[in-house]
């Protein structure tokens, strides 16, 4: 087959990186296959810890703006301001765990070539 503009002579590098990242996903798929299927339960753990990381800083946000409300009211609400703080640390905080996952993940993968 001759090299023309719609198929060009492809480079080695490009085979060598494609063949690599088949490779990849083929361990991937057995390793998914000996370990076997996940089950629900890791799903919906990982869910709840998610859903936590972001009430819990929301409660208590929540729960002091009510108290400082209580003992000492003022101009502002302190707890529609201490809710949106909470729900912000809340946030600021799942992003650091899942990034902290995903960069674990991808070590792992790394691990693995090495």
């Amino acid at each position: 087959m001759q090299p023309t503009e719609q198929n060009p002579i492809p480079n080695p590098d490009q085979n060598t990186a494609f063949l690599r990242k088949i490779g990849t996903k083929a361990e991937r798929k057995l390793k998914a296959q000996r370990e076997g299927k996940q089950p629900v339960w890791l799903g919906l753990g990982v869910m709840g810890i998610v859903g936590w990381s972001v009430a819990v800083p929301v409660l208590i946000g929540l729960f002091t703006g009510i108290w400082l409300d209580g003992c000492c009211p003022g101009k502002y609400a302190w707890t529609l301001n201490l809710l949106i703080v909470g729900l912000v640390i809340g946030c600021v905080n799942v992003y650091y765990w899942i990034s902290k996952e995903q960069q674990t993940m991808h070590d792992d993968k790394e691990d693995k070539h090495a």
